[in-house]
């Protein structure tokens, strides 16, 4: 569903997510501050061992601390707690440019989408210091993998600068607790029908003094899973068909000596092949119905949340 908000003055409401960024928050809050007054600065504290929410409150934005740790965890509190007309999503960590926040608000209206993503723009000289190697190449794979699944041109998954509608902030359930929270975001709005685009937008280093909380290795094997399951829950007959595929492969992989020995012999003298073949097909065709079931009850539910959001709309 586009977003309908009133062109006269809806509110703005600016997510600032963090955990220890005391050395970045304050020019996040004033940045923003800057270039949308109208706007109302909501830092959330997750935990912080340093000194983020006293130097957020003193740069004139509203804090509220979030216990459950994980980024997550943060998204989830953020849009139960906060009510506005528009949320502008951004990282504490000043790699983003709030100078392009009025930008991707233009974007947004005259796209009318639910969802606009900032796609990172580094130039070449800072690449190094915005981004890990194996960041870039999870961020390319993960996106790979969403444009092949839900065949949407998404470029920029992982991104942290996002704006979104009230609609699709109110209405889009979400449970990881880390940094997959962005491509659950982002594959619970393509497999739900929300709009989404996405515009450049600059992304710079981290500051001096300032460091990045994620774990190459753990969270990319996070979000790999997550995707897995995510395609799983909403595109299940693609999930289970790949898995019925595999399934019978192996079937016939292990059926060749059976299916060899009976044509030259009239005898199966590989017995357990057989038996493992015959299982495999069995799996294989189970794995092919729970698709089918599946992908009806998806169907069905979607249609359910279609309803469901455009009857919201309506009152």
């Amino acid at each position: 569903m586009a977003n309908s908000l009133s062109p006269t003055s809806p509110s703005i409401a600016v997510l600032v997510p963090c955990y220890n960024e005391e050395k970045t928050v304050a020019k996040v809050v004033a940045d923003f501050q800057r270039v949308l007054p109208e706007a109302t600065i909501w830092v959330f504290d997750n935990r912080s061992t340093d000194r983020t929410s006293e130097v957020a409150r003193a740069a004139g934005a509203k804090v509220v601390y979030s216990p459950d740790q994980g980024k997550g965890c943060v998204v989830r509190h953020m849009f139960s707690t906060i009510e506005a007309d528009i949320y502008i999503m951004v990282d504490g960590d000043s790699t983003y440019s709030a100078d392009s926040a009025p930008e991707l608000l233009k974007t947004f209206h005259e796209l009318s989408v639910d969802m606009l993503v900032g796609k990172r723009c580094t130039p070449k000289e800072e690449l190094a210091g915005a981004y890990r190697p194996m960041h870039q190449l999870g961020n390319q794979f993960v996106c790979w993998l969403i444009r092949s699944a839900f065949r949407a041109p998404i470029e920029d998954v992982f991104s942290g600068y996002r704006v979104f509608t009230r609609n699709f902030v109110k209405s889009i359930p979400l449970y990881a607790s880390g940094f997959q929270i962005e491509i659950e975001m982002t594959l619970q709005a393509l497999s739900k029908g929300y709009r989404v685009a996405e515009i450049d937008t600059p992304y710079g280093s981290r500051p001096e003094g300032s460091f990045s909380k994620l774990n190459t290795y753990r969270d990319g094997a996070l979000v790999v899973w997550a995707f897995a399951l995510i395609c799983r829950d909403y595109r299940p007959g693609l999930f289970f068909g790949l898995v019925a595929a595999i399934f019978l492969l192996l079937s016939l992989a292990a059926g060749v000596l059976p299916i060899v020995d009976y044509a030259i012999f009239r005898y199966v003298y590989h017995v357990p092949l057989a038996l493992l073949a015959v299982g495999f097909a069995i799996l294989g065709a189970l794995s092919l119905s729970i698709s089918f079931i599946l992908q009806t009850q998806l169907r069905y539910h979607n249609e359910l949340h279609a309803l469901i959001r455009r009857t919201s709309h309506l009152k």
